[in-house]
């Protein structure tokens, strides 16, 4: 089936104004006005009579789904990185084509990341809401006292594009970087990096201060981070999400909190977003965001952009450049 020139592309959330202007331009293209997350009958109406869906991760596109799709389908085109909202497998037995926007939510990502690492262990949002409360008493010698961030050993899973990004920024808080990866770095990036690689997760654990989640979430990673993990790491230390909140046992680690084995945690992400474990919201150590580490103008631009391109090439009659091959986590 040759592709169409102006393919049908249905787009599930409401995008920025200049990426939708574009593809109104460029496709024959539907968009979600009013942004809301759609309901399983739409999906499937959507699916239905695309060319392309252009899904972002508050959409289920699972194998029951794709099986509905109609002849037309060829491409999901995922306005973002992550695609464990996606069935790979049963895009491939259909023969769809699917693609994400990898790299243009990195350096985005990574200072998420390292706002979080400074903020939970040095109280920031702590002291925020103090001061909003009307309480604060003024400067005390022994109040509000945190633990500094430089000479700590910061432990990074997944060193990928973000993960990388993670410890360049971490050199310049004099944090010590380790990390765990399903293979090292070539040595030339680690010592630029100044990171010490550890095959085994468990041992990193053991040794590490403050340990930043950065890999894709998939059945290998999920709970990766379970009750006995998390006991690896001492009552000291911090975690930080700005991955997948699957990644994480969100009971287990609202357990570990509560209990006091842990000093602290900072979530962008959510395990059941939007829902967020209740436990986690009646902790002052802990600091919880609504999934905003690509949220900047450029960022969210970027990645229509990424999309817009991938529409593009395909329709070209060629390989799209970010399309997601068998094995991509």
């Amino acid at each position: 089936m040759a592709q169409p020139v102006r393919p049908r592309t249905i787009v599930t959330r409401k995008l920025p104004n200049s990426v939708e202007r574009r593809m109104g331009e460029l496709f024959e293209a539907s968009f979600n006005a009013d942004d809301h997350p759609m309901r399983a009958e739409e999906l499937r109406a959507a699916v239905a009579e695309a060319d392309v869906l252009v899904p972002t991760v508050t959409d289920a596109i699972d194998a029951d789904l794709i099986e509905a799709a109609g002849p037309r389908l060829r491409m999901i085109a995922n306005f973002g990185t992550g695609v464990d909202h996606i069935d790979l497998a049963a895009a491939r037995k259909r023969d769809i084509l699917v693609t994400n926007t990898p790299g243009a939510l990195t350096e985005d990502t990574a200072d998420m990341v390292m706002a979080l690492i400074i903020s939970v262990p040095r109280r920031l949002a702590e002291g925020e809401k103090l001061v909003r409360s009307g309480s604060w008493q003024g400067w005390s010698p022994t109040s509000m006292r945190g633990h500094r961030v430089n000479g700590k050993k910061l432990g990074i899973i997944g060193m990928g594009r973000i993960g990388q990004a993670v410890a360049r920024r971490a050199g310049g808080f004099l944090l010590d970087v380790h990390y765990h990866n399903r293979k090292p770095l070539p040595k030339a990036v680690e010592e630029q990096l100044g990171a010490t690689y550890h095959a085994d997760l468990d041992d990193m654990l053991a040794e590490i201060d403050i340990l930043s989640v950065n890999c894709p979430h998939s059945e290998e990673t999920h709970h990766l981070l379970d009750a006995g993990r998390l006991a690896l790491l001492g009552p000291e230390a911090y975690v930080v999400n700005a991955a997948r909140g699957g990644i994480i046992d969100e009971a287990a680690l609202a357990d570990a909190l509560e209990a006091g084995r842990l000093a602290g945690a900072g979530l962008d992400v959510h395990e059941h977003a939007p829902k967020v474990e209740p436990r986690l919201l009646a902790l002052d150590n802990v600091v919880l965001l609504p999934h905003l580490s690509s949220a900047t103008f450029e960022g969210r631009e970027a990645m229509g952009d990424k999309v817009i391109t991938n529409i593009r090439v395909w329709a070209d009659g060629h390989r799209p450049p970010d399309q997601v091959l068998e094995g991509w986590v």
